[in-house]
């Protein structure tokens, strides 16, 4: 009877331990559930990865991606009608100009939002408020080590703020002379302007040339023609990928001489929408057309980002190529009687038709432009031009004089203009 108990309990003992290793295996079927749920995380969590690659190469991506890929990811903020850079490197940051009072929060928390606690290099092309107040903002947020800027001084609020600033930081800023070059990052920047300083504010921007393996940058400020002529001048290599053009791409500037000399494949234009100065001005996209270089644009596209690992540079969206002035009714800077002629003919063309017969043989027509058509003379130079900036002049210091008193003083004919 026992032995029959026992054989009974024994055989009750294997079904509730086979119920229970059934049971078990329900469990363990929770877990696979759960671990189907666990591997569909994995998969999305993947994906973050997968896409901070891809953001690797195209937005401003994380500190540590940067210092382990040696990359070097260059920010056009889009400050408005202004201008500020962010340039990061293995854990180093360079800020080259920061935006006007407007950006100036906004520089400080786009540079936050990047990781920035300090600052290697903060750079100020020169002191106009649009450039130099988002630098205030820089240098009372963040611990700067060196301050570059140009060597003149200026009668502003907004230039005492930035001493200040400088100051505070046990600082003082650093003039380097043209051909100087620092290291940063996985890379270098070389000083390539001002060559000299003069009473012209924006011929006084510090002109940088950024290099990272064999891609290369330029940033220009608001250098003028006459600064442009003086760095082609200058022997220092200009050749460039990828250009920032000067002062937000005002006529003024952006000359034929530069270009050819920079030969950009790519140039960012930084400026606000619908601004008030018409910037940029038909004139440099019209030579920016001409040459085929590719634009980005922070008024039509906001905040652009580069990333060059020193052999390619990716960007986190395609350029807009969008050459449209940024006043509609910008034709270019003409003569005025030739912007007072609806059809576009040549100025005297009217006067030759309403001539009489006597008038109308061609030598005579020949010899009127010599006589009554006004061409313009740069300041320096030995060539006339029929436009105030051709590309190579200084529209602000140009002035105008008769084809026949041009040719008498020796000029030449501009072979751009005619």
């Amino acid at each position: 009877m026992k032995s029959k108990k026992r054989v009974l309990i024994w055989v009750l003992s294997a079904v509730l331990l086979l119920g229970g290793l059934s049971a078990c295996g329900g469990e363990g079927g929770g877990s696979a559930g759960s671990g189907e749920q666990t591997a569909q995380k994995t998969t999305v969590a993947a994906a973050p990865e997968v896409n901070s690659k891809a953001v690797v190469t195209g937005t401003p991506a994380p500190e540590p991606t940067q210092e382990t890929a040696g990359d070097m990811t260059v920010h056009f903020l889009d400050v408005g009608q202004g201008l500020s850079v962010l340039v990061q490197s293995q854990g180093r940051n360079l800020i080259y100009d920061g935006g006007g009072r407007g950006a100036s929060s906004f520089t400080v928390s786009y540079l936050q939002q990047q990781g920035v606690t300090d600052i290697q290099y903060l750079i100020s092309s020169h002191y106009d408020e649009d450039h130099v107040a988002g630098l205030v903002g820089c240098l009372n947020a963040f611990h700067v080590e060196q301050v570059i800027g140009a060597d003149y001084v200026q009668d502003t609020k907004i230039y005492e703020s930035f001493m200040k600033g400088v100051e505070a930081q046990g600082l003082s800023v650093q003039h380097p002379a043209v051909g100087t070059e620092f290291s940063f990052g996985s890379g270098k920047f070389t000083i390539l302007a001002p060559s000299s300083i003069s009473g012209d504010d924006n011929g006084n921007s510090v002109v940088i040339k950024l290099e990272n393996g064999s891609n290369s940058f330029i940033f220009t400020g608001d250098a003028s023609a006459e600064s442009e002529a003086a760095m082609c001048g200058s022997g220092l290599d200009l050749e460039c990928d990828v250009l920032s053009v000067s002062h937000h791409g005002s006529a003024t500037a952006t000359s034929w001489e530069f270009l050819q000399a920079a030969v950009p494949e790519l140039a960012v234009v930084s400026c606000g929408t619908d601004n008030s100065y018409g910037h940029p001005h038909r004139d440099t996209m019209d030579r920016l057309e001409s040459m085929e270089i590719q634009v980005y644009r922070t008024d039509k596209q906001g905040t652009v980002t580069a990333v060059s690992d020193g052999t390619t540079i990716k960007w986190n969206q395609a350029p807009c190529n969008d050459y449209s002035p940024g006043d509609e009714s910008d034709q270019g800077t003409q003569p005025e009687e030739q912007s007072q002629q609806g059809a576009g003919e040549p100025p005297a063309q009217p006067e030759v038709q309403a001539a009489p017969p006597e008038a109308a043989p061609q030598p005579e027509v020949t010899e009127a432009p010599d006589q009554t058509v006004m061409v313009w003379i740069s300041a320096t130079g030995s060539k006339y031009h029929n436009k105030p900036d051709c590309g190579n002049m200084n529209p602000d210091k140009a002035a105008q004089m008769s084809e026949a008193d041009a040719q008498a003083s020796g000029y030449e004919p501009c072979k751009k203009c005619f």
